[in-house]
């Protein structure tokens, strides 16, 4: 069923009002907790700090993680042609979207309007400025709304967004507040896609470990399980669980070698109790 515009311009004018909320205002709203991930994300996101990484020797410290993305290219296509999929005439939420990519996506493959919600500022403005490079409308119909928000608390109109794309965010959020806000936001029979870490490959966790600067504390301690799984059911029809990438990591710090474990990836990720050790896995919640 198509979106209706009154639909469309009624949640555009709610979404601008959240966003006039003050700063300040809004900053009051937050715990520790929050103010601590706001505070990381802004620094994380801030491309001059990443810039001076590079110069000063401490980008490996903050950002070396970022040469195992590469191995991720099969779960990577697979999310992208879901939301091209599942986008098309609806009204498409990217949560905690940071820096925008997924709700740009939407919006290119034909989102009647796609959103994207961050507690970054940094984030929000950097979506802004990749939606203007990319000519995409903003504030309009088949565009896009960036705005800056408590993922646990949106301040959305109930039942308003059709899909939902949760990529790599879900470790971030206290779930006992989070999925009830995703089913408060999500009109019935709406699907959201979630994409996450799991906390079960040994040394992955080791790594996780080894590094602190590149993830915070409260990250550190809720990458999902399959516990998290058996409580999104009191939520949600959980659905299509697949686990990605048991090897191919090994790929990000030696390159010749990926091609060999992301084959043996594809046979590894079928087996059960084997598909524990995934880096990743990806999992589909649909509104009771």
């Amino acid at each position: 069923m198509a979106v209706a515009n009154i639909e469309i311009d009624n949640l555009i004018n709610h979404i601008n009002k959240i966003d006039r909320i003050s700063n300040k205002t809004w900053l009051k709203l937050l715990n520790k907790r929050k103010l601590d991930e706001l505070t990381f994300h802004d620094r994380d996101r801030n491309r001059n700090f990443i810039d001076e990484s590079k110069t000063n020797d401490n980008y490996e410290r903050f950002y070396g993680n970022r040469k195992y993305y590469s191995t991720i290219k099969r779960s990577n296509d697979f999310v992208e042609k879901w939301i091209q999929n599942e986008a098309v005439g609806k009204i498409f939420l990217d949560y905690a979207c940071g820096n925008g990519n997924q709700a740009l996506l939407a919006a290119k493959n034909g989102a009647a309007l796609s959103i994207g919600l961050d507690i970054s500022k940094v984030s929000v403005k950097n979506a802004l400025v990749a939606a203007k490079n990319k000519n995409i409308k903003i504030n309009q119909k088949g565009g896009v709304c960036f705005f800056q928000a408590d993922a646990e608390n949106t301040k959305l109109p109930d039942c308003c967004i059709d899909t939902i794309i949760c990529s790599g965010m879900l470790h971030h959020l206290d779930l006992s507040y989070a999925f009830p806000e995703l089913r408060r936001i999500l009109k019935p029979g709406g699907k959201i896609l979630a994409v996450e870490a799991l906390d079960y490959n040994p040394a992955i966790k080791l790594y996780r470990m080894l590094t602190p600067s590149m993830r915070t504390d409260w990250e550190k301690a809720h990458i999902l399980s399959l516990r998290d799984i058996r409580f999104a059911k009191r939520f949600f029809y959980v659905e299509k669980i697949h686990y990605w990438h048991i090897t191919a990591y090994i790929g990000g710090k030696f390159p010749f070698l990926f091609p060999v474990f992301d084959f043996i990836d594809k046979i590894f990720e079928n087996i059960p109790y084997l598909q524990r050790m995934a880096w990743i896995f990806t999992f589909v919640l649909r509104k009771k």
